[in-house]
């Protein structure tokens, strides 16, 4: 193999991490910016990180998709086709991902997060949801939605009423949502980070907070993915190096 042959295959070991996005409607800004951005990469995608949330709301149904979801779902199909691997941390918005994603897709799913390698670095993603130990009613309430109890219920009950449920759900609590000081986010993070560090770990992605960041040592390092909403920041891995970007470009209208 030549040294120019070798050069364009190690050009192209791009990998990328996306973090709450909270998709709703087609039609949307950041729907839309981000259909944008997965369609038109640079350079090929050897392997989409989707770190949790990116739906707003998310439960895989054995024969049932929202009619919402099918252009983002559509174009994950498309780089699944080109060769792009997907590896899907579920979120507190979007979990047991169900048939699509792991028949169609044949994803790596990651319910609670979880250790992989890459290019020989061990990475630990994480949504960030369970960063907080603190929060027990969280924990308890995330618990009994991936319950029994809450399957079997998912199984039963028309989709129609669960999707109008998580819409009320979703426009109820809009309005208290109050986005964490950007200081709490990283200090909580920090610590969580540091428990997978003492394990060996080099690189902790993750999102949750939607505050992005990088704190990073000589051997470690941690980003805070940030969101798809307003910041439209995600992590790059390219060439060897990990880099949090932001997404500048032009958005298509409708």
């Amino acid at each position: 193999m030549t040294c120019r042959k070798l050069l364009i295959i190690v050009a192209v070991m791009r990998d990328l991490f996306i973090a709450d996005a909270h998709l709703r409607h087609p039609e949307d800004k950041n729907y839309r910016a981000l259909l944008f951005f997965l369609e038109n990469q640079p350079a090929p995608v050897r392997t989409l990180y989707l770190l949790g949330d990116i739906f707003e709301f998310w439960i895989g149904f054995e024969h049932v998709v929202y009619t919402d979801h099918l252009p983002f779902l559509n174009s994950l199909v498309k780089l699944h086709a080109d060769g792009t691997r997907i590896v899907y941390v579920e979120g507190n918005h979007d979990f047991r991902l169900g048939p699509f994603f792991e028949q169609t897709l044949n994803c790596t799913i990651l319910p609670d997060g979880g250790e992989v390698n890459i290019d020989g670095l061990r990475v630990y993603l994480a949504h960030g949801d369970l960063a907080n130990p603190a929060d027990r009613g969280y924990r308890l309430l995330r618990a009994v939605f991936r319950s029994r109890i809450a399957r079997f219920l998912s199984r039963v009950i028309h989709p129609d009423a669960i999707w109008r449920f998580a819409a009320w759900a979703s426009h109820n609590s809009a309005g208290k949502k109050s986005r964490r000081p950007p200081g709490e986010s990283r200090s909580t993070l920090v610590a969580y980070a540091d428990q997978f560090f003492k394990q060996g770990v080099e690189v902790v992605l993750t999102g949750h907070y939607h505050t992005p960041f990088v704190e990073e040592t000589e051997t470690k390092t941690l980003i805070a993915i940030g969101d798809w909403i307003e910041q439209f920041s995600y992590a790059l891995y390219e060439n060897g190096e990990f880099r949090l970007e932001k997404f500048t470009g032009v958005i298509p209208s409708n």
